[in-house]
């Protein structure tokens, strides 16, 4: 994740306002029916500039950004700071410092699984279930095709992902494909997989 993680630091005056300009709620499409209602706890993981994360605070919930770039994190600090934000630097695929402040009722992960490789998602997928209550949700989105530069990205096939989350623990409540909300994007070919699974009890 250090190449990658270094690849978001140098961007990221310039993805800010991309980060930003994304509505949550058009992001969650996919699974916006599953997500609670009722106030829960949350971990956003890759939290970027909480963008999401004060999304669900402004819903009521007590929501944790996770967010290992620092230019990034300082961004979303300065940005939401009516959020009622709790700001952590932490990372996958260990998450040492989350497993401290779980379990979790719902816990995300948008535009982040694509930057792990297949040996560090069973290790994430451990992570998740540790860090996720029982009963409790996981929502993430699978990135397809080319990453940007300096931030390289791996085939996340949603199969793969499915058989090794249930071996950890979770069955799939929902599979939904979406195309990309960035034109740019979309032009040069990505797409997402949503997926909701949930930890068994």
């Amino acid at each position: 994740m250090g190449d990658v993680l270094d690849g978001y630091a140098a961007a990221a005056k310039g993805l800010i306002a991309r980060f930003e300009v994304l509505v949550p709620g058009a992001a969650f499409a996919p699974v916006l029916d599953l997500l609670p209602v009722r106030p829960v706890r949350v971990a956003d993981l890759g939290a970027g500039t909480g963008r999401d994360a004060a999304w669900f605070a402004r819903q009521g919930h007590r929501v944790l950004a996770v967010e290992p770039v620092r230019e990034l994190r300082e961004a979303g600090e300065a940005l939401h700071r009516e959020s009622g934000l709790t700001w952590l630097d932490d990372r996958l695929p260990g998450l040492a410092e989350t497993r401290e402040r779980g379990p979790f009722d719902l816990v995300t992960l948008c535009a982040v699984w694509q930057h792990l490789d297949e040996a560090a998602r069973e290790a994430a997928l451990a992570s998740l279930a540790a860090v996720t209550a029982p009963g409790g949700m996981v929502v993430m989105s699978l990135r397809h095709g080319p990453g940007a530069a300096g931030r390289p990205v791996f085939e996340a096939p949603p199969e793969a992902t499915v058989a090794a989350a249930s071996r950890a623990g979770f069955r799939l409540l929902r599979r939904a494909e979406a195309e990309s909300l960035q034109a740019g994007n979309r032009a040069s070919g990505v797409r997402w997989t949503w997926l909701a699974l949930e930890r068994r009890c």
